[in-house]
């Protein structure tokens, strides 16, 4: 035995549970501004490609947002003109096995209070082509701010980030 598993805080797991499904919900509806208010201001998003473990410093992304990029992308989402999104794609998407995680091995973002998360999710997302399915995985660095929790850091890793991807212009 590797020593005893520290108490599970259900408290905190609630929270998150509800941050993260308020997220999707932001996301599904594209209530962008609403999603773009769950950022903290040095917050980094990012959606791997070629697999989950690779450098975005190093090696090419789908995406590799900082805090002005990810308000960047929400005013182009705003204008109706983006055509990858004209019209706009109708979302749904399913969440779980919602968990508190360890702090990731040598992680350099964020203070020491920062709140690791996971949670699988699949998105149904329809448009003139038909239907495609994003299944994956989401982590999280969240910190916890006087509005409540905030990303400070999301990767989503595909579990097709390795093959062609359809154009991928929503908020995943």
């Amino acid at each position: 035995m590797h020593g005893a598993t520290p108490a599970l805080d259900l408290d905190l797991l609630r929270e998150v549970e509800q941050f993260v499904y308020r997220e999707a919900r932001y996301q599904d509806e594209l209530q962008y501004d609403a999603w773009e208010s769950l950022w903290t201001d040095d917050g980094v998003y990012w959606v791997p490609a070629n697999g989950g473990d690779t450098d975005p410093t190093k090696q090419v992304s789908i995406m590799f947002d900082n805090r002005a990029r990810i308000a960047t992308r929400i005013k182009q989402l705003h204008t109706g003109k983006r055509h990858s999104q004209t019209p706009p794609s109708q979302l749904r998407r399913l969440v779980s096995n919602v968990e508190l995680l360890p702090p990731p091995e040598g992680a350099t973002f964020g203070p020491a209070g920062d709140v690791y998360a996971g949670a699988n999710f699949l998105v149904y997302e329809s448009r003139e082509r038909g239907v495609t399915l994003w299944a994956g995985r989401s982590e999280y660095a969240l910190r916890t701010t006087d509005d409540g929790l905030r990303m400070a850091f999301k990767k989503v890793t595909l579990v097709d980030s390795d093959r062609p991807l359809y154009t991928l212009a929503f908020l995943i």
